[in-house]
């Protein structure tokens, strides 16, 4: 079950005045993890449909009242949001009014040893958000130091990726997270007390490699264009410059600004109509909010509003 350490959503009211909630709206919160952005959707009256990939996240938001009332104004959804359009077209829906995406590990996660996601305390090196398939254990003992290497540069932008991938290889078999931060801070060098440890970003990399997180985010963009409905709108809140640079593609294409220059993203025909308008500027937290939460330091969040355009059609992979 998630573990009972306070969860504080991060940009928690530009979130929802983005999404502007009015009684009676279905809203899509992407990514529930402890339901924060969910529980002030729900005071505001509408209804929420709620997804996440972490069986433990699903397991503790079955326990809220408003997944029981008639009909309910929870719905959760035990899949990755990527799926959303055809887990909404199962239960008959195929508008919606708002969609709320908190990218990247959930604070729960992160603070569970078991979990494997961090290592300020040791555990299983696991990484895997709905704990199904290729562990983190598993990518580390068996690629080849090319793989790793490639894996630590483009998702952890680790300028020392050759150096850490072929200490991660001469320290393998690894299981544990306090073998992998050993094994990166002895290649990288390690000053206890420095206002970053080196082990970070290779963690980081790994965890985003284990879940195909990057993928999963721009099948997400896709599919909240395909979903909301005219005036719908988008927030999403990114912790990392890869993340945020997706999401700022995807809206300067869908707007207009830019012509499509990723074959992940949908493309526009020439002159078509743009999908996404009043695309608002970076948000990012106070110094208050920053104070009471450290983890919103990074936070980015960025919002659109949905045209009556026809969504784009996706590039071939």
């Amino acid at each position: 079950m998630i573990a009972s350490a306070p969860h504080i959503p991060v940009l928690l009211d530009e979130v929802v005045a983005a999404l502007a909630p009015a009684p009676g709206a279905v809203i899509v919160d992407a990514t529930f993890g402890a339901g924060g952005y969910t529980r002030r959707l729900l005071a505001a009256g509408v209804t929420v449909h709620a997804f996440d990939r972490d069986p433990d996240a699903i397991a503790a938001g079955g326990l809220w009242p408003e997944t029981r009332e008639m009909p309910p104004r929870l719905v959760l959804h035990p899949r990755r949001f990527s799926e959303m359009v055809s887990a909404l077209d199962e239960a008959g829906i195929s508008r919606v009014d708002g969609i709320a995406m908190d990218i990247g590990v959930s604070s729960m996660q992160l603070d569970q040893p078991a979990r494997g996601f961090a290592f300020a305390a040791d555990g299983p090196l696991d990484m895997r958000m709905d704990k199904q398939g290729l562990s983190a254990a598993e990518f580390l003992n068996a690629a080849s130091e090319g793989e790793l290497a490639d894996v630590l540069f483009q998702y952890g932008e680790e300028r020392q990726s050759r150096r850490v991938a072929r200490a991660i290889v001469a320290a393998r078999p690894l299981s544990t997270t306090g073998e992998l931060a050993q094994a990166v801070r002895k290649a990288l060098g390690y000053r206890p007390g420095a206002p970053r440890d080196p082990a970070t970003r290779s963690f980081q990399a790994i965890r985003i490699h284990v879940n195909a997180e990057l993928d999963e985010l721009r099948a997400g963009l896709c599919a909240a264009e395909t979903l909301l409905k005219s005036g719908g709108r988008l927030a999403v809140v990114s912790f990392h410059s890869l993340e945020d640079r997706i999401v700022k593609q995807f809206l300067r294409e869908a707007s207009g600004a830019v012509a499509s220059a990723s074959r992940h993203l949908p493309a526009s025909a020439p002159g078509a109509a743009p999908t996404f308008a009043r695309v608002a500027k970076a948000v990012r937290a106070s110094e208050a909010e920053v104070a009471r939460n450290p983890r919103a330091r990074s936070a980015t969040l960025r919002t659109a509003a949905r045209t009556d355009a026809p969504a784009r059609k996706r590039r071939a992979a």
